[in-house]
């Protein structure tokens, strides 16, 4: 019986979505245990490309089933979209793909007050999907559950009670038009019907399967500096992507947990707003940008870029119980003469001893930086350690030891095949 939460390292688009789909032959089942569809996952096999926001990426693999657990938010259209891509694409999902009963339903409303909110002077930079106020209404104990679909009256009285405040604060706060009842209701009643078959009592199966002796893997959103708690508020997502939140958000309990792994950028992106001690906003940054590709996969939005943050990572490490990590991006290095290394932080002119997660304070610290040769050479043939340029072992030596972490993957490019595993 194996375990294993695996989690973004940084601030998300860490290519956790290639590194699950490898990881996914070891596993039985995959989970997705939070957030929504603000997040995307990106596998490219040869030539074709898939982004998941919601299926967990193990889905490529015909013998894993996945599951949405009860920590996700569910986006109806966006989770239909991709089901109707994995079946146009030849994937068989029947009986593949679970959803929690009590997963809570992204509303037209929430994303239109999500899109005002982010108009206005104190965005911090979201995707504009609803994740926000989804689970502000599910902590307000108003929200709105798969399981509710069930009973059709008792889902149109719901959404006539969510409705009535929601067009209040639409027409008398934010001048806008007020949403039709009807047309949500008869909508909400119709995705029912569409994901009936894959409605399940999560907990129960993933539990059963656990004693049944099956491993499972449980994949994250977004990353751990994007945690409400522990990330650099304000500027975070509205869930727990950190390690903890893989118990809350699957019914799986702490007990049961084997492995953490991490899942880590050779460099440091960030999207939306928020402080990045390591961003460069010169000629390299763009470099960095462009030949990482860095756009995200869910809003197209361009990446902020900057060099590898040992500091941050190694925070993240302890609060998640990191001990194994997949190093991703790392060929995009490859064109450096010089790569620098984010080791500490320091502020007003002394050394800090911890992170400061405090946004406040984080964007006043400057970094300090250890300044390593690069390899200059294409590294996206190598299939094995030995393959690789003494620079660039050295690199992934230095990083290691400096966010304590043992590197258990590199990857050398976004094909599944330009992978190198250095345990199995």
């Amino acid at each position: 019986m194996s375990v294993t939460v695996l989690v973004g390292s940084q601030w998300g688009d860490e290519g956790k979505g290639k590194v699950v789909d490898i990881l996914s032959e070891r596993y039985n089942i995959v989970v997705r245990y939070q957030g929504g569809a603000n997040a995307g996952h990106t596998i490219k096999i040869k030539d074709k490309q898939f982004i998941f926001h919601l299926i967990p990426s193990g889905i490529l693999h015909e013998n894993v089933t996945c599951v949405i657990g009860n920590g996700v938010v569910v986006d109806p259209r966006a989770l239909l979209d991709e089901i109707e891509l994995l079946q146009q694409n030849g994937y068989d999902i029947e009986g593949r793909l679970l959803i929690s009963q009590n997963a809570h339903l992204i509303m037209p409303y929430h994303k239109l007050l999500d899109s005002i909110s982010e108009s206005g002077e104190n965005k911090i930079g979201t995707t504009g999907r609803g994740i926000g106020p989804c689970y502000i209404d599910k902590y307000a104990r108003k929200g709105i559950k798969i399981i509710d679909l069930l009973d059709k009256d008792e889902l149109a009285k719901k959404i006539r009670q969510n409705l009535k405040e929601k067009n209040n604060l639409l027409k008398n706060v934010y001048h806008r038009e007020e949403l039709d009842v009807e047309k949500i209701i008869e909508e909400y009643s119709a995705f029912d019907k569409a994901i009936d078959p894959y409605v399940a009592d999560v907990p129960n199966f993933l539990n059963r399967s656990i004693n049944e002796g099956k491993s499972i893997l449980m994949e994250g959103a977004q990353g751990a500096l994007l945690d409400v708690d522990h990330g650099t508020y304000p500027y975070v997502t509205s869930s727990n992507p950190t390690s903890g939140g893989a118990c809350t958000g699957t019914g799986i309990p702490p007990t049961k947990i084997t492995d953490v792994f991490g899942i880590v950028k050779a460099y440091t992106t960030r999207v939306g707003l928020g402080p990045f001690p390591t961003e460069l906003t010169d000629e390299t940054g763009e470099r960095l940008r462009e030949i990482g590709a860095e756009f995200g996969a869910t809003t197209g939005r361009p990446r902020r870029c900057g060099w590898f943050d040992a500091f941050l990572v190694k925070y993240s490490a302890t609060i998640n119980g990191i001990s194994k990590a997949a190093i991703t991006k790392l060929d995009v290095l490859s064109e450096f003469d010089e790569i620098k290394v984010c080791v500490g932080y320091e502020l007003n002119g002394k050394k800090l001893n911890t992170f400061p997660s405090t946004a406040s304070i984080l964007e006043k610290v400057t970094p300090v930086y250890e300044t390593l040769p690069g390899w200059k050479q294409d590294i996206s043939k190598a299939r094995s350690y030995d393959e690789l340029p003494p620079e660039t072992k050295d690199y992934l030596k230095f990083i290691s030891e400096k966010a304590g972490f043992e590197i258990s993957i590199v990857s050398v490019g976004p094909r599944r095949s330009e992978t190198i595993i250095l345990d199995n």
